[in-house]
Order: C-alpha cells, then structure tokens, then sequence
C-alpha cells in the first residue's frame, strides 16, 4: 500500500517519512507529549470529548517505530544511480488478477463511472487503477489503530509536525461524525479505500451517494468520488492521457535532451524525465507518439528501461499521479494499469 499526498508538499506520507532524518525526539515521556497535543487541539477547536475519545488510553507502538525506521533505511535514498527494471515491477505489481478485479470494479460502479468523469473530469479506469493499487479494491486497508499509530509516529519526532496535526485532525475527524471504531489504517495513518490521511480526508473526501455522510471506508460511491476529487484538485486535464508509449530512434541525442529543472521534491523521480516539449517538437526530433496528443501538448520523455525499451511521453497528468505517490514506479503501474482496465 501506498499513500497519497499532502498536495501543497507533493508527497505521499511514505515519502515523507521517507526522506525524514532517522533521528528520535522523544524528549518528553509518551503521556506528557499527548497532554501537549491535547491542548494544542483544543486550541483549533476539538471538543474535549473528541479529545477523550481519540486520545485515550494510548500506548505507543512499537511496531510503528520499527516499521517507520524500516522505512528510512530501504528508502533508496542513496547516491547510486541505478534503478531496478520498471518491467519486473509492472510485471509484480499489474497481474492478470489485479488487472481482472480492477475491470470487476469498474463494472460493478457502472453508471457512477461515467458521472465521475462527468463531474470530476478524471477517467474512472484511473480512479478504479489507484484503488487497486492503494487497497486492491478495499480488500486490504490496514488493520492498525490510527491514533496510535499516529501518535506514536509524532511522539517518535522524525516528523512531529506532519503527525501531530495529523492526530489532530483525526480528532476533528471524530468531531464531525466519524466513529472512533473506524479509526482503522495503515501503520503510516492512512485509511479507506483510497488510503487518505486525516487532513486529505477533511479536505478533498466528497459525499458521492449522497446520504450525507463521507464513508470511505464501505462506500464505494464515496470512495471513487473522493480519489477523484483529489485529482481534480491536484489539477487532471480532461481529455489528456496521462501518457502514451513513443517511437524512439537510435538517432536520437538523448544527451541534449536531459531536464536542468532541480525538483524541490522528489529530485530523483523527475531527474529520470527529459526536458518539457511540444508533440510537436517530439516529432521533429524523430520521437513519434504511438497514441494521439494534440501537437501543442507538452510532454517529456521518459524511457524507465533504457533506450533499448519502450519509452512514453508523459503529459501533466502523470505528475498528478506522482502526487499521490512520488514514485515513478507507482505512477507507472497506475497508469499502465488503467490502460488494460479500459480495454
């Protein structure tokens, strides 16, 4: 499981924690640092009952420590320049079974599909695709308990500021209807169908049956209308691939293509990216799309396996699927495997 950005830093929380320093904070024992977090919620607002009922009782976790630091040591944050195969990976991760229950899935929404990319602007085989990826299809969302997880992820102090006002909006969370008995996720503290963290949850989860309620944990109408929010949100352009696979000659100077863009973020993802041009300006260099993008469209060349494999020219739309994951990995698997649901 992965899970999904907080838009404004374009990171997914398993980014997150993974370019964090591995250094702990715990300068103030466990329970003196969750009567700070309480009155620091109290000063945004949350009822004392919300308060009591996220807070109470809470242990730290272990698991989520060794789990967290886990994470910071396999994150691949090294100097190497080599990258493992994108085949081996889609091959992994995008099976025939995947493949199969993400066009279940899409029958099984039916006509919501069709409203959602009326209303959304987002294709329902991209919704349906970060579904299977996140949760494969809400069969598997994570057993462990939210606010201790991130309390425990906050008190730990990698990331304190991130976890704490994530605990704390999980508490405002419970203020507005939501159950303490759901508060059930990830170890990281992502949760649902779509695997949100609390503050995507507050300000992109959409009602999409219209029974009042924001369930996206058992509905799927909420669930799919919620990831497609997000992605309006994070800016999807109706009626753009997200990218299509691209004829590549030998003659090509890859060298006099490379992007000088320095990516705040994520540098090592958009390091592997050319520079931005035109279709058009593909083509007179002899790069050809094997799909249609208007020739004034920008794209970049991105050949994960080498020149000697298939390359696609990715289009904005693809970096909105490294917002929910900055991976090029995951955006990949995400957008190959929206290519065979649709079919």
């Amino acid at each position: 499981m992965t899970f999904p950005a907080i838009r404004r830093l374009a990171l997914s929380a398993a980014a997150l924690l993974a370019c964090a320093s591995p250094a702990a904070a715990q300068n103030q024992s466990f329970d003196a640092y969750l009567q700070d977090v309480a009155r620091h919620a109290r000063a945004e607002g949350v009822s004392q009952s919300a308060i009591n009922s996220v807070l109470g009782g809470l242990t730290p976790n272990q698991r989520v420590i060794e789990l967290d630091r886990d994470n910071v040591g396999s994150s691949g944050s090294g100097a190497s320049n080599s990258f493992p195969s994108m085949a081996n990976y889609i091959a992994r991760h995008n099976t025939q079974a995947r493949i199969d229950g993400g066009r279940r899935a899409l029958a099984r929404i039916g006509s919501m599909a069709s409203r959602i990319e009326r209303e959304y602007g987002v294709p329902a085989e991209i919704v349906v695709a970060i579904w299977g990826h996140e949760t494969s299809y809400g069969a598997v969302m994570g057993g462990f308990d939210l606010p201790r997880s991130l309390a425990t992820l906050a008190w730990e102090g990698r990331r304190r500021e991130l976890f704490e006002q994530e605990l704390i909006d999980t508490m405002k969370m419970v203020d507005r209807g939501v159950r303490r008995d759901q508060l059930v996720g990830s170890w990281a503290g992502a949760f649902g169908n779509g695997q949100f963290l609390p503050s995507i949850y507050l300000r992109l989860a959409v009602d999409g049956d219209g029974d009042g309620d924001r369930d996206v944990w058992n509905s799927d109408a909420d669930s799919v209308a919620s990831i497609a929010n997000y992605f309006r949100d994070a800016g999807w352009r109706s009626g753009q691939p997200w990218a299509v696979r691209a004829y590549v000659p030998n003659s090509a100077n890859r060298a006099g293509l490379e992007s000088s863009m320095n990516a705040p973020i994520c540098p090592r993802v958009h390091d592997r990216h050319s520079r931005w041009l035109t279709v058009r300006e593909w083509r007179e260099r002899g790069v050809q799309p094997q799909g249609y993008l208007p020739d004034d469209a920008l794209a970049a060349l991105f050949e994960p396996d080498g020149p000697a494999a298939p390359g696609y020219l990715l289009t904005q739309n693809y970096r909105v699927i490294l917002e929910y994951n900055c991976s090029n990995y995951y955006a990949m698997s995400v957008g190959l495997l929206a290519d065979e649901i649709a079919r």
